[in-house]
């Protein structure tokens, strides 16, 4: 524990200006993130006696061990600068909303010449048009089959889309007039892309303007006596308004806005949003939270609408700020984050507390349900942690440690019979997976098949990696043997990215039995570390071996301390065997064009989709090289002469069934080795 008047800026050095600032841990690693209208008051308050901060706050102090900022010329900068920080370092003492769930959205692919409607999840890609989120998919497919009969879009996969382009015939829904199907030329790529964005438009909420269009078409259709067009236009008319339907009106036509309420106890913390436009609830989200930080309502709505908002990319930011933002309590001050949104909207937001009316109502239903999402969070995560800490705590005793193991590492080796031998590291911190942390290793200092060899290289490269970030602070000495694959300077880079070896575990665990326990132990004692516990699973019989003991340590099947080590083993061997399967499939799919200087994985590709094969391309001239996108002369004559000057290969046999195999029959398929692949079953971890 540090006290923090070892690391207090000195009287005077901070300035009052606005800005964002940092505090670090004894590693460096970015533990908090603040941002304040006047500096110097803000970090003067963290410097007071300990007993007058708030316990969350004396915790933070004591764990930093120095503070720097940086000085913007706003409080609208500020909080860009804050929310930018947060994201990039992802600092333990901040609030950070995660989601409680997937929530599916209504996506159009605008980015694609022919646009597609389809339900998505995740992150959001650019050039697509999302609307919800929505609480179930399939209220999005119901919404979906009625419109698509007034707009006419293609939902198909690519695949499907492409099939039907070959065969010249529609799907299903080409025929049946749910789909204008563009995959034969019914329409043209403008007139699907204009239905696309009459689509967006009434998903978007301006249907008005198209339902009276429609009207007034029926109306001069019933007026020329074409009743069949006009009975067409008037069931068009009927789908889109049950479609309108499906979502309640509950504030008045032609208001946008997303309210947001708070849920929270002294330690979590629930946030609920509701999406309204044209006055109907498109959409629905939520979030939790640990209140890591001492944040208030106000505090939390602000890391809210950081969340919300900054995300969305540049050319989706008009549409995801509505012209309202209501909130449960305005942050403070109000006016640089009203500004911001602003700002995101291009123009005016309004950031307020609704006092009565509709919108107040409605946020009294938003507000139930963040009371309802904190309180099911708990009821889940209660059982989850009881069972996280009773493993660690089983482990403990059972390892007789003096703690629990808070950060476990596990070390596994593999490869195919010595082929591209590698290994892997994992880290659960708390009990849980942090994929954040996870290392991959190449075994370089020797050839061939030894896990005992190879396994006393990893964990010497990893702690000598560890002894160099401790040596910066002057609390090691590096050993004179250098790791030839790690800069001088230590692994983690001068601004603090959280992404390197700092950290060590206490407790490290090894992929195996006596003799791969005894290189870990042997690695480190050279490394003249004595304060990381170790131990190895053997697969066997799941038994748990220590270094210098000729007896395992059994833990009962039942014991949640054996299942969380089991998760901790079986994670590392998916991680190395997910390593070692791409570089063999990079070295077995290597071909002639690999080693041709100045020729890219792109232009490879153009080369083998123009020619069809390598030995058509081996036969073709320079003149007919050239005509391939993007191959220029000199290319093209390098090309040829390496080709050239090189004897064909073999053909490949197929040995399931002795079938010759032309060159190049699929260049996209992973070639045919001359000898018997090995079942997966059998790769060594």
């Amino acid at each position: 524990m540090a006290d923090p008047s070892t690391y207090r800026p000195a009287p005077g050095a901070i300035p009052t200006s606005p800005g964002v600032y940092k505090f670090r841990d004894a590693h460096g690693r970015v533990i908090y993130v603040g941002k304040a209208k006047s500096l110097r008051p803000r970090l003067s308050s963290y410097f007071q006696d300990l007993a007058g901060l708030h316990p969350r706050t004396a915790t933070m102090v004591t764990t930093a061990a120095s503070v720097e900022w940086t000085v913007v010329a706003t409080e609208v900068e500020a909080l860009q600068l804050e929310y930018s920080w947060i994201k990039e370092f992802d600092p333990r003492f901040n609030v950070k909303y995660r989601d409680d769930k997937s929530y599916p959205e209504l996506a159009v692919t605008l980015n694609e010449e022919y646009p597609r409607v389809q339900v998505m999840r995740g992150a959001h890609k650019k050039g697509v048009r999302y609307f919800g989120p929505y609480g179930h998919a399939w209220a999005i497919r119901e919404t979906v089959d009625l419109l698509l009969r007034v707009f006419p879009v293609r939902t198909c996969s690519n695949g499907v889309f492409k099939r039907a382009r070959q065969v010249g015939r529609p799907c299903l829904l080409g025929y049946i007039g749910k789909c204008a199907a563009p995959c034969v030329g019914k329409v043209s790529a403008d007139e699907h892309r204009a239905l696309a964005e009459d689509f967006c438009d009434f998903m978007a909420g301006r249907t008005g303007n198209y339902l009276r269009r429609l009207e007034e078409q029926m109306q001069e259709a019933a007026e020329e006596l074409e009743y069949e067009k006009a009975a067409r236009l008037r069931d068009d008319i009927g789908a889109l308004k049950r479609a309108m339907e499906k979502n309640a009106i509950v504030l008045a036509d032609a208001t946008d806005a997303d309210l947001l309420a708070v849920a929270e106890d002294e330690l979590e913390a629930a946030v609920q949003i509701f999406h309204v436009r044209g006055g109907r609830v498109r959409g629905q989200r939520g979030w939790v939270t640990d209140k890591v930080e001492d944040v208030d309502t106000a505090g939390l709505v602000e890391h809210a609408l950081q969340q919300l908002y900054g995300g969305a990319g540049a050319d989706e930011r008009n549409e995801s700020v509505p012209r309202e933002v209501l909130v449960p309590a305005l942050p403070e001050p109000a006016a640089p984050v009203r500004d911001w949104l602003s700002g995101l909207r291009g123009s005016q937001v309004d950031l307020r507390i609704p006092q009565r009316g509709d919108k107040k109502d409605l946020m009294a239903t938003v507000q139930r349900n963040a009371q309802q999402a904190l309180a099911l969070h708990k009821t889940k995560r209660a059982s989850d942690l009881t069972t996280r800490s009773r493993a660690l705590q089983e482990i403990a005793d059972a390892l007789e440690l003096d703690s629990v193991p808070l950060r476990i590492e596990c070390y596994d080796i593999s490869h195919l019979q010595g082929e591209d031998v590698v290994a892997s590291m994992v880290v659960f911190e708390d009990g849980l997976a942090r994929k954040s942390e996870y290392r991959r290793f190449q075994i370089k200092g020797f050839a061939g098949q030894d896990d005992v060899r190879s396994m006393h290289e990893v964990i010497s490269r990893r702690f000598r990696r560890y002894l160099q970030e401790r040596e910066q602070t002057g609390e090691w000495a590096v050993p004179e043997e250098p790791d030839e694959d790690q800069p001088a300077d230590g692994p983690r880079t001068e601004d603090g990215r959280p992404k390197r070896f700092a950290y060590p575990p206490q407790l490290l665990v090894v992929d195996g039995g006596q003799p791969q326990v005894a290189a870990a132990r042997r690695a480190l004692d050279e490394l003249g570390i004595d304060d990381v516990a170790l131990c190895g699973l053997a697969k066997r019989l799941e038994e748990v071996w220590l270094p210098g003991e000729d007896d395992p340590v059994v833990l009962p099947r039942s014991s949640e301390g054996l299942y969380l080590l089991q998760r901790v083993r079986d994670e590392a061997h998916r991680f190395a065997i997910g390593y070692q399967r791409s570089k063999r499939s990079k070295r077995l799919t290597a071909g002639e064009l690999d080693s041709v200087p100045g020729l890219g994985e792109t232009r490879r590709r153009a080369l083998l989709k123009h020619f069809g094969s390598l030995k058509k391309l081996r036969a073709a001239t320079v003149d007919e090289i050239c005509e391939v996108p993007g191959i220029g002369r000199r290319t093209a004559e390098t090309v040829a002469a390496a080709l050239s000057s090189r004897t064909p290969a073999a053909p490949a046999v197929n040995t399931a069934t002795g079938e010759i195999i032309e060159d190049g029959v699929d260049e996209a398929a992973e070639p045919v080795a001359a000898a018997p692949q090995t079942a997966p079953s059998q790769e060594t971890p």
